[in-house]
């Protein structure tokens, strides 16, 4: 793909994106997006046949986007915090897919993407997280990558509104603390963990 082609895909995808996830963003006409990024209708079916491959290409964005964002928030906060970080990147990814989800159920439904490749992807990005904490001893090393993708998924399943996402934070809140080292919790904290047997038992 020549420079200007590459620059002006990009470029919808970001628009799009934008006004996908404003209020009625559901609505937005083709032709609005290719006005706001500075290209002819036709440039944008020629990236994006269907309305459903452009949102494909805005989910497939967002995720790589939030992925990579890991290894950013490492350079710059200790492992822990940036896990609690990515972890609120991840409810505007959500906010992002809640915008987006009549169609993104749809491209499920027909195999286009799928919850497993979504579910690896993040894993993957997720690990690299939760490896830099037990390294420093921040973070607990026994966790999945996935098992955490899972909860954070469940979170945002029973907080998907909008005015939940004070709830959802609380939510988040205590899945970072149960991904703590135990070396990271005070005595009290300690004192009311149960055993490996407590745990175990059924």
């Amino acid at each position: 793909m020549r420079t200007d082609a590459r620059r002006n895909r990009e470029r919808l995808v970001e628009v799009a994106r934008r006004l996908f996830t404003s209020e009625g963003g559901g609505k937005v006409p083709l032709e609005a997006i290719a006005r706001e990024a500075g290209v002819g209708i036709g440039t944008l079916y020629r990236h994006f046949p269907t309305r459903e491959a452009l949102i494909e290409s805005v989910y497939r964005a967002e995720r790589s986007l939030l992925c990579a964002r890991a290894a950013e928030l490492l350079e710059s906060q200790p492992p822990e915090k940036a896990l609690r970080t990515w972890m609120d990147r991840f409810a505007d990814y959500m906010a992002t897919k809640r915008e987006m989800a009549d169609a993104i159920r749809e491209m499920i439904a027909s195999g286009t993407v799928t919850s497993a490749e979504a579910r690896e992807e993040l894993s993957v990005a997720v690990q690299k997280l939760l490896d830099a904490g037990a390294a420093a001893g921040t973070l607990r090393g026994d966790i999945p990558a996935q098992d955490v993708v899972v909860s954070l998924v469940g979170i945002f399943l029973a907080c998907r509104e909008p005015e939940q996402r004070e709830q959802a934070g609380r939510l988040l809140d205590l899945l970072a603390d149960g991904l703590r080292s135990p070396a990271m919790l005070t005595s009290s904290e300690l004192e009311v963990l149960p055993s490996p047997h407590e745990r175990r038992t059924p």
